[in-house]
C-alpha cells in the first residue's frame, strides 16, 4: 500500500494568487485539467439560494472571445468535461489526450475572466436549473433530507439545498449573477489541478503564459460579506425537537433520517468518526445492518460523515421494511448506538474498519480524474492538498477507545434531528395508448445547426506532436471446462480490478417468476457449503476488498477489486460462490422482503416507470425483454427455483473473467486453475432466440401519472440493432451527433441549450448480442414536456430526411476516439472493455482497432444509418410523472 498519495505533487502559486497543483502520472497518454473555485452554497443565504449553481450552468454559455456554447468546444476536443457545485466549492473538469492540454487551459482561463452572462441566456438556463431541481424534488429522500438539514442548520448556509430552490432561482437578476461572478471567479480564489502525462516544467511555463495575465480581485477584505452573502452561526447543541419532523406526502416507502452535527474537516476527531461510520454501516457484519436489516425491520441502511470547511454532520438514512413502524426503527437505531457507546467496540472491528477505509481511498484513486478530484477537494476544503495523507496516517492510529469517545461526544440524543417520511398514497398509473397528435402543433423551427466552421474558429490550437498509445493486449487463457480468462498486468497502482460475465441474465426469467435471475445473482454471496454469509462478508471486509454480482438482460456481471496482495482471496471467494452457493432459506426470505420494498420504491420513480412501460410498449408479451418483476412474480419464486436456475445457467463454458492490475501472469493462471479447474459442466448451455419485433405502425403516446412528482421523465424510441450489425460504428457516430452529449449534440443544443426545456437529454443505441433498443431519454418540467417532445421529433425528422453534415461527422469521430482513449486510462473501464469484447466474440485486438473502425466511418454511411435507423413517425413516447394536459399553456 503506498505511503503517500501526494509524494510527487508540486504546488505553485502564481503572482496573481492562482494556486496550481501538478502531479505527473505517466501510465497512459491522457491528462485531466480541473479548476476549483472556493465558492459554493456555503456563500449563500435565503433569497439567493442556488446562485452558485446557476452561475456554474452559465459558465458553459460562452465568453466575449468565444461566443459559443463551451460544450461544443469541449466535444470538438474530445474532452470528457463536466462541472459540479457543492457546499464549499464549484469545480470544472475535463480529461483529454495529452496533446490537448494547452487547449483546455486556454478555454478555462478564458471563462475565468470573460464569461458572458446575458438576460436571454439566464432566462433559458433558469428553466434548465428549475427542471433539475424538480428532478431532485421527485425523490422523497431529497425532500426529507432538505427538511432535516434546515432544522440542523437553521442559521447557516449548510442548511440550504446546494442546488437552490425554485422560488429563489426564478428571482435571479443578471446583475446579481454578474456581481457574483466578478467577486468569486478570480485567480486568487481558484485552484488549478493538473494530473496525468505531462512534463511539469514546460506545463508551468504554459500556465504562467495562459493564466498569469489574469488580474486578481481588486477589493480588499474577505470573500463572504462583500458579495452580499452572510455566513451565519453554526449549530450549537440544543434541546432535541420534541417530536420528529414528519413529511406526509405522496411516495412509496417509509424513510427515517437522523442527522448529528459534527466538527469541521480539520478537527482531529474526523478519522475516528469515519472509522465509527464503517463499524456502524459498512457491510453485512456492521452493527446497524445487523440490528435493522438482518432483523427484517429495514430493507436498507446507509450513512456518511460529511466533513466540510466550517462544520460537518453524520447522517443515517433507513429505508423501512414493508409495513414496519418508523418509531420502532428509530428506537432500535438509538438503542444500537447507545449499546456501542456503553459496551464499546472490539479491536477486530476497528482494524477491519481501518483496512476497509484505507483500501477504499486507494481503490478510488486509481484513475487520474479521481486523483485530481481528491487534490482539488482537499486544497479548497481544508487549504492543504496533503490532507488525505495526514488523514490516512491518523486513521491508522485510531483505537477502540477513540471510537467510543466520539460516539459519546457527538451522537447524543440532545444533538440529533430526526425526520420521518410517511407516504400518503400509492402511485396511480393511468395509461393511454393513442396517436400523438397534440405534440406536432408546436411552432418550432430548429434552424440550421451551428456551423462546425464556427466551432473550429473558436477552438484553441492543439499540439500535433502526439505519440501512439502503447498497444498492449490481454493474454487469453482457456480451461478445459470452457472457462475463458483474459489477463492484462499493469503495475501502475498496487491494485487489481476484476470484471466477469456469466450467461444467466433476466432474458431467461420465466414469465410467472420474473426476478428469478436477479434472485440467484443477489444471493450468491449468502452462503456456501463451507462458509456462511457473515464469514464471506468478514473475509472480504478484513481486506477492504469488494465482490458484487449484478444481473442485466444479457448476463450477470461480476465486479471485484482489491489491493494487489488480496487477489487470491477474491478469486477463492468467487470460485466458491459460483460452484458451491447453498441459498439458505432464511437469507432468501430476507432478500425477498427487501426486493419487494425496492420494487415499491422503483414504481414511485418516474424514470423506472417510464423505462418499464416504454420497453413493454415496444416488445410484445412472451418476448424476453417484455418481462419485469412484479409483486406476484417475486412471491412465486421458491428456493428450488433458485437452485435449479443456478445449476442450469451458471456454467464455466458461458463464463468469462477479465483481470487488470498488479499481478504475475503465471501465478494468476495457477490460482485460477486451482480455484476453477474442477468446476464441472454437463450438457449444452441454454440458448435463447429473440423473436423479430415489428416497428409500431404509428406514434404511440403513454402517460403514467405518479402523484406528488414535480418533474416528468420521457423515454422515446423503437427497436434498434445488434452489436454485430455492419452499421454499428456508423450508428455510434450518428448517435454522437444526435444526442450523445447533452450540450453539443443536435438535441442538446436545441432542446436544452437554446430552448432551456430539459435539464438532460441523451440518445443511445443499446446494442447487445441480440437486437437492442434505440432510445432518447429526457427530464422536463411538466409544462415544457409537450414542446420538448415535439422539438425532439422534428430534429429526428430533420436528420432522417436531410442527413447530417460532413463537419459534424468528423467532429463526432474525433470526440468518440478521444473519449475511448481516455476511458482506457481508467482500470475499471479498461477491464470492462476487454471483458465485453470477449463476450461479443470480437477479436482481442478490437481493444485497439475500435478507434480505426470509427475513423473509417464515412459521411455517406452515417447518413445511410440516419435513413435506415431513425423512424420519427413510428415511435413510442412514454412520459412518467405529473399529468400532462394537452391544453396546458406552454411557455
Amino acid at each position: 500500500m503506498p505511503s503517500t498519495l501526494t509524494e510527487n505533487v508540486r504546488k505553485t502559486v502564481l503572482e496573481n494568487g492562482l494556486t496550481v497543483l501538478t502531479k505527473e502520472v505517466h501510465t497512459a497518454p491522457v491528462v485531466t485539467v480541473q479548476v476549483w473555485y472556493k465558492v459554493g452554497s456555503r456563500n449563500e443565504e435565503p433569497g439567493v439560494n442556488g446562485i452558485a449553481h446557476q452561475l456554474e450552468h452559465l459558465m458553459f454559455k460562452g465568453t466575449l472571445n468565444r461566443p459559443i456554447q463551451f460544450g461544443r468546444l469541449f466535444s470538438a476536443l474530445g474532452s470528457d468535461s463536466n462541472a459540479f457545485t457543492s457546499y464549499d466549492q464549484t469545480a470544472y473538469y475535463g480529461t483529454v489526450e495529452r496533446n490537448k492540454l494547452k487547449a483546455l487551459l486556454v478555454l478555462e482561463a478564458d471563462r475565468m475572466q470573460n464569461s458572458q452572462i446575458e438576460p436571454e441566456q439566464l432566462a433559458s438556463e433558469k428553466r434548465v436549473v428549475i427542471s433539475e431541481l424538480q428532478g431532485y424534488e421527485n425523490s422523497p429522500e431529497y425532500r426529507l433530507n432538505r427538511a432535516v438539514m434546515q432544522a440542523v442548520f437553521p442559521n447557516h448556509a449548510y442548511g440550504l439545498p446546494v442546488g437552490g430552490t425554485k422560488a429563489d432561482v426564478e428571482k435571479f437578476e443578471v446583475e446579481q449573477v454578474q456581481k457574483y461572478y466578478r467577486n468569486f471567479y478570480t485567480p486568487d480564489n481558484a485552484v488549478l489541478v493538473i494530473v496525468g502525462d505531462f512534463q511539469t516544467a514546460n506545463t508551468l511555463e504554459t500556465i504562467k503564459e495562459v493564466f498569469g495575465k489574469l488580474p486578481k480581485r481588486q477589493e480588499a477584505g474577505g470573500r463572504g460579506q462583500e458579495a452580499g452573502v452572510i455566513s451565519p452561526s453554526l449549530p450549537t447543541p440544543h434541546s432535541p425537537l420534541p417530536t420528529p419532523i414528519v413529511l406526509r406526502e405522496p411516495g412509496a416507502g417509509r424513510l427515517l433520517q437522523v442527522v448529528y452535527p459534527l466538527p469541521d474537516a480539520n478537527q482531529p476527531d474526523v478519522p475516528a468518526l469515519d472509522v465509527m461510520d464503517y463499524i456502524f454501516t459498512e457491510g453485512r457484519n456492521s452493527r446497524l445492518y445487523q440490528a435493522l436489516v438482518e432483523s427484517g425491520l429495514a430493507s436498507e441502511v446507509t450513512a456518511s460523515v460529511a466533513s466540510l470547511r466550517e462544520s460537518g454532520w453524520y447522517e443515517v438514512l433507513v429505508t423501512a421494511g414493508s409495513k414496519k413502524d418508523l418509531k420502532k426503527i428509530d428506537s432500535v437505531l438509538s438503542h444500537a448506538i447507545a449499546n456501542v457507546a456503553e459496551k464499546g467496540v472490539t479491536t477486530e472491528e476497528v482494524e477491519r474498519a481501518k483496512t476497509q477505509l484505507t483500501a477504499d481511498v486507494i481503490l478510488s484513486n486509481r484513475d487520474i480524474t479521481s486523483q485530481a478530484m481528491r487534490l482539488g477537494n482537499d486544497e479548497t476544503t481544508v487549504g492543504d492538498y496533503r490532507y488525505t495523507d495526514r488523514y490516512l496516517a491518523a486513521v491508522r492510529l485510531v483505537k477502540p477507545t477513540d471510537v467510543v469517545a466520539v460516539i459519546n461526544k457527538y451522537l447524543t440524543k440532545e444533538a440529533r434531528i430526526v425526520g420521518f417520511f410517511e407516504p400518503t398514497q400509492k402511485q396511480i398509473t393511468r395509461v393511454g395508448d393513442k396517436p400523438d397528435s397534440a405534440q406536432t402543433t408546436e411552432n418550432f423551427s430548429p434552424g440550421v445547426p451551428v456551423l462546425p466552421s464556427e466551432v473550429m474558429k473558436y477552438l484553441p490550437p492543439v499540439d500535433l506532436a502526439t505519440d501512439a498509445i502503447a498497444q498492449v493486449l490481454p493474454q487469453e487463457y482457456k480451461l478445459t471446462n470452457g472457462l475463458r480468462i483474459l489477463l492484462l498486468p499493469d503495475n501502475s497502482t498496487p491494485t487489481v480490478t476484476l470484471s466477469g460475465y456469466i450467461q444467466g441474465g433476466t432474458e431467461f426469467d420465466p414469465d410467472n417468476r420474473a426476478g428469478l435471475a436477479a434472485f440467484v445473482a443477489d444471493n450468491l454471496l449468502n452462503g456456501t457449503k463451507s462458509k456462511d454469509v457473515l464469514t464471506i462478508a468478514k473475509i472480504l471486509a478484513e481486506r477492504g476488498a469488494s465482490l458484487n454480482f449484478e444481473v442485466h438482460r444479457e448476463g450477470v456481471h461480476i465486479e471485484g477489486d482489491s489491493l494487489a496482495g488480496d487477489l487470491p482471496i477474491i478469486l477463492e471467494i468467487l470460485a466458491d460462490v459460483v460452484k458451491n452457493s447453498t441459498f439458505p432459506a432464511q437469507e432468501l426470505e430476507l432478500h425477498r422482503q427487501q426486493t419487494l420494498t425496492d420494487l415499491q420504491q422503483e414504481l414511485d420513480e418516474p424514470s423506472e416507470v417510464a423505462k418499464r412501460i416504454f420497453v413493454q410498449s415496444i416488445y410484445p408479451k412472451k418476448h424476453p425483454l417484455h418481462t419485469f418483476p412484479t409483486e406476484e412474480s417475486l412471491q412465486q419464486i421458491h428456493r428450488q427455483d433458485v437452485i435449479d436456475f443456478k445449476a442450469k445457467h451458471y456454467r464455466p463454458d458461458t463464463t468469462v473473467l477479465a483481470l487488470v492490475g498488479d499481478f504475475d501472469l503465471d501465478k494468476v493462471r495457477s490460482l485460477i486453475q486451482n480455484d476453477f479447474g474442477n468446476w464441472e459442466v454437463s450438457g449444452k448451455a441454454p440458448t435463447l432466440k429473440y423473436p423479430p419485433v415489428s416497428m409500431p405502425q404509428k406514434i404511440v403516446s403513454v402517460n403514467p401519472v405518479l402523484p406528488g412528482k414535480a418533474q416528468a421523465v420521457t423515454y422515446m424510441g423503437f427497436t434498434g440493432i445488434k452489436r454485430y450489425d455492419p452499421r454499428f460504428h456508423a450508428a455510434l457516430v450518428l448517435n454522437q451527433i444526435l444526442g450523445g452529449d447533452t450540450l453539443s449534440s443536435r438535441l442538446g443544443a436545441e432542446v436544452r441549450d437554446r430552448q432551456g426545456l430539459s435539464y438532460g437529454i441523451y440518445s443511445y443505441f443499446q446494442a447487445g448480442k441480440n437486437a437492442g433498443t434505440f432510445l432518447i431519454e429526457m427530464q422536463t418540467s411538466p409544462e415544457d414536456t409537450n414542446q420538448a417532445i415535439a422539438s425532439t421529433r422534428q430534429i429526428l425528422q430533420q436528420i432522417h430526411q436531410q442527413g447530417v453534415t460532413s463537419h459534424e461527422v468528423e467532429t463526432a469521430k474525433r470526440t468518440l476516439i478521444s473519449h475511448y482513449n481516455v476511458s482506457l486510462a481508467n482500470p475499471e473501464e479498461l477491464t470492462d472493455r476487454i471483458l465485453m469484447n470477449e463476450v461479443y466474440g470480437l477479436d482481442k485486438v478490437e481493444l485497439h482497432t475500435f478507434t480505426d473502425k470509427i475513423q473509417k466511418v464515412t459521411f455517406e454511411q452515417v447518413n445511410q444509418a440516419a435513413r435506415e435507423l431513425l423512424h420519427p413517425d413510428q415511435i413510442v413516447v412514454v412520459t412518467a410523472g405529473p399529468s400532462l394536459l394537452a391544453e396546458k399553456s406552454i411557455r
